[in-house]
């Protein structure tokens, strides 16, 4: 046994359980298999999706339209609720699987020993009391305690979120699912299955639920609103019927038929597919959606708390200066690959010299793998590694190390007669003989660059010696290794603050290290906030007061349980917030966080899976990229909103105009015909609309909480409706003036089926122009780039077929109840597409809105970097 492994044993090696023992620990702690998440069986998921508000409400209309005599109809929206339901439970049956894949991270097998023999089981054999034998490469499989170790370091940044190994000795415990990324030990496991700490997160996974998004929140208070009002206009004009003469059962099913005519039978497969189009948007932007409301809560974040390792940095560990007695060297290289460009004042031996002494005190090593070199264990020791390739220092296969220690702060090793020791600064120097004049000086500047920075020392001693050997030493060199910020951050960051976003850096390495990072890329400004997990406020108030700072927040040593509770403070404090993370620890913040956003190439599956968004390349940007997409898709909701609301306006005028006149003034569309609008003209236009590409200005400002606010209910009610409403009732004024109708009286049957005819192609018509109108709150019809949304000209040609269709088949036509218009309706028809073209134009620049010259719809100037601004101008009532 070396000296090490004889510092670290604690006596004879056991022999391990026997089979007696091995059932009898079974039946008393169970098998090794982590607990069945408790979720909602598929079934269940397909009925929420036929269930929520929406669809409950097109229920509804379906059975009325039944009981009103229109089966079809009730068919036909019945259908509807069903294919939107089936495709939304097609993408939720694949989440909420986040504690299902925690046992993917338990290895398949495990070396144990058995009375007094080494025996492979797998893993779900493992009981407690078992001896377990590990050594690097290894996954833990139960929670373990040391009975013995040597250089033992253990990976447990899926649990902990801290980036270094961490050492551990006799006595400590090595959780189940970290790995093992140096040195080797023995271990007696204390517990397995569900009382291990893994499941404990797995539990805290399931308490955590998922908040209702700000879609769904905004659509429950537009489907009320809705449904009040078309049941209380088909009520109203029920028994306004009734006074005028109708019999009870006519009354009735009128009142019926005007209510399921007002409900939308189009927004549900509207909004769905506007959702799953920018989802498959962000899919091309290497952003992955895993749950369609998702794409529409990313364009209302207003709060994004970001990991450092892998997000922020690069996680690719390179020592860039070392600082020798003799000089300073620089050193650029690329990744782990062995090449690199050296320039500075020092003598190459000593560096040669330093390189080779740190190498001796790690394990770490870095692979060549078809070209492209990669770290095999801790990625800072791979970085010592690669730094000794680059330097032409030799590579020694040494057995004698005495470990790292959080006592100690350094480790050591010796060959050849020689101590090497590496380790934190303070505690290298102190056992230093002497310390160059002004090294600490440097040390403080390479440390405020944000460089990890590491000591490294040596001397002559005993091939087997031990922590005696420890001191006396000869400074040889400091190394500063950096984990280089991705080159893309610092621009999406200032896309951040155009877009009022705030950022906060949640990290679970030092404060000091964190802060340099954050400077360095623009995330921590001037007044900026840096703070401990363990020194947060104990009030949620306070906390979100504190992070929410223009300025930037870093969080360091942050804990699993801090995170969770940073996102809920920061959510009832009013933000959106998309939580990032890659561990298993990070799960429950995942899901109680508005947007939890995982790395798809360096995460857990347990993260993935908990997430609603996964990043495929792990990168920053991409999630300011998905906000951007996010952004386009909610200005399409609220585009397709306004076409939708405004047709309601000129299908719901007739039967006021008829109410109010007591009958006087005859019904210029029946029911049949507003379906035909709602679910036949208009359905195609709407969906093109929520494909419009979004414009260059819709990350300058902090985007509205409303999808409905006072702008667009006055664009969708008094401007762009009420024209609409003024224009159809006018054409069939004028239609049945021209042929001799007077008010009061009742017109002929042809009469009045050509100019209802007349009315309906003219809300058709205008709904036509409104489609081009609502591509834009502030560019009128004639300024837009026609060709900039394609498939809008295609639904528009389709509306064209369709509207002929309905007006031209006579079966078709004679069932809704209107006839092919004459030549001067069609006049009126193409006028009145002009005439709101006209007025929504007259309306934009009423309201003050500059419009750009030229075709095309131009960005606007970029907000200023250095405040906030309040608004998006594309969606600025």
């Amino acid at each position: 046994m070396t000296g090490a492994a004889r510092a670290a044993a604690v006596g004879e090696p056991p022999a391990g359980l026997d089979d007696q023992q091995v059932m009898e620990s079974r039946r008393v702690h169970g098998p090794n298999v982590m607990p069945r998440a408790r979720r909602k069986p598929a079934w269940r998921l397909l009925v929420d999706q036929m269930t929520h508000l929406l669809a409950v409400l097109l229920w509804v209309a379906a059975a009325l339209a039944v009981i009103g005599g229109m089966p079809e109809l009730g068919t036909a929206i019945s259908l509807i609720v069903v294919l939107n339901a089936l495709f939304a439970f097609w993408q939720e049956f694949h989440a909420d699987r986040s504690t299902e894949r925690l046992r993917a991270l338990l290895p398949s097998r495990a070396l144990v020993i058995r009375s007094g023999h080494r025996v492979p089981v797998d893993a779900t054999d493992l009981v407690v009391d078992d001896i377990v034998l590990v050594e690097a490469g290894d996954r833990i499989a139960a929670d373990l305690r040391v009975i013995s170790a040597e250089g033992l370091a253990v990976d447990e940044s899926l649990l902990t979120g801290e980036s270094a190994a961490v050492v551990h000795g006799v006595g400590d415990t090595l959780m189940s699912g970290t790995f093992v990324t140096q040195g080797r030990a023995r271990a007696r496991v204390v517990a397995v299955g569900p009382e291990t700490t893994l499941a404990g997160i797995s539990r805290l996974s399931e308490t955590a639920h998922r908040p209702p998004s700000p879609l769904t929140v905004q659509l429950r208070k537009v489907v009320r609103v809705v449904a009040v009002v078309a049941f209380t206009v088909g009520i109203g004009l029920g028994l306004g019927s009734l006074l005028l003469g109708l019999d009870a059962t006519e009354a009735f099913l009128f009142g019926v038929g005007v209510s399921v005519a007002l409900v939308p039978e189009g927004l549900l497969p509207t909004v769905t597919l506007s959702l799953a189009r920018g989802a498959q948007r962000m899919a091309g932007e290497r952003a992955l959606v895993r749950r369609l409301d998702a794409v529409e809560t990313l364009g209302a974040t207003t709060f994004i708390c970001t990991d450092k390792t892998g997000t922020i940095t690069q996680n690719r560990m390179n020592v860039v200066t070392v600082v020798t007695p003799s000089g300073r060297h620089d050193i650029a290289g690329d990744g782990y690959a062995p090449t690199a460009v050296l320039t500075g004042t020092g003598d190459l031996a000593d560096l040669r010299q330093a390189a080779r002494s740190a190498l001796r005190c790690v394990t770490g090593r870095v692979r060549d793998r078809d070209g492209d070199w990669s770290p095999v264990g801790d990625p800072m020791e791979a970085a010592l590694h690669a730094l000794a390739l680059r330097v032409g220092a030799p590579v020694e296969d040494v057995v004698v190390r005495c470990p790292y220690t959080p006592e100690r702060m350094v480790s050591s090793a010796w060959y050849d007669g020689q101590v090497a020791v590496l380790g934190a600064p303070e505690a290298v120097l102190a056992r230093c003989r002497a310390v160059p004049d002004g090294l600490r000086a440097t040390l403080a500047e390479l440390t405020d660059a944000g460089l990890r920075v590491l000591a490294v020392a040596g001397r002559p001693g005993p091939a087997d010696g031990g922590e005696a050997n420890e001191h006396d030493l000869t400074f040889h060199a400091l190394l500063g290794l950096q984990d280089p910020p991705r080159p893309d951050v610092a621009a999406a960051l200032g896309q951040c603050r155009r877009a009022g976003i705030r950022v906060a850096m949640l990290t679970g390495d030092h404060p000091r290290t964190a802060r340099a990072i954050a400077g360095q890329v623009g995330l921590l400004r001037e007044g900026g906030v840096v703070v401990e997990g363990k020194d947060l406020p104990a009030d949620d108030g306070e906390l979100a007061a504190l992070l929410d700072s223009e300025s930037g927040a870093v969080v360091a040593r942050v804990t699993p349980a801090d995170k969770l509770r940073i996102a809920r403070a920061l959510r009832r404090g009013g933000h959106v917030v998309a939580m990032t993370g890659d561990g298993v620890n990070d799960a429950p913040a995942l899901r109680a966080a508005d947007v939890g956003v995982a790395m798809g190439a360096s995460g857990s599956d347990v993260a993935r899976e908990a997430a609603d968004l996964v990043l495929l390349d792990d990168h920053f940007a991409t999630i300011v990229t998905a906000v951007e997409l996010g952004r386009a898709t909610t200005q399409n909701v609220r585009r397709f909103l306004t076409f939708h609301l405004t047709d309601n306006v000129a299908e719901l005028a007739p039967f006021a105009a008829w109410a109010l006149s007591g009958g006087s003034f005859p019904l210029a569309i029946g029911v049949l015909q507003v379906l035909a609008l709602d679910i036949g003209t208009d359905m195609l236009p709407a969906l093109a609309l929520g494909a419009e590409p979004g414009r260059a200005d819709v990350m300058r400002g902090r985007r509205r909480r409303t999808l409905i606010d006072r702008g667009l209910a006055v664009r969708a009610f008094l401007v762009l409706g009420l024209t609409e409403a003024i224009l159809a009732l006018t054409a069939f004024t004028v239609v049945l003036t021209s042929h001799g109708w007077r008010w009061g009286s009742t017109p002929d049957p042809s009469t009045l089926a050509v100019a209802s005819g007349t009315a309906f192609a003219v809300i058709a018509g205008t709904q036509v122009a409104n489609a081009f109108a609502c591509r834009s709150t502030r560019l009128p019809v004639w300024r837009l780039d026609l060709l900039g949304n394609r498939l809008v000209l295609v639904a528009v040609a389709a509306e064209v077929l369709l509207l002929l269709v309905f007006l031209g088949v006579p079966p078709v036509a004679d069932l809704l109840g209107g006839s092919f218009p004459d030549a001067g309706g069609w006049l009126l028809v193409l006028g009145s597409a002009g005439a709101l073209i006209l007025v929504d134009g007259v309306a934009k620049r009423l309201r003050g809105t500059k419009v750009p010259r030229g075709p095309g719809a131009a960005p606007l100037p970029a907000a200023s970097s250095g405040g906030e601004a309040r608004s998006d101008p594309e969606e600025a009532p």
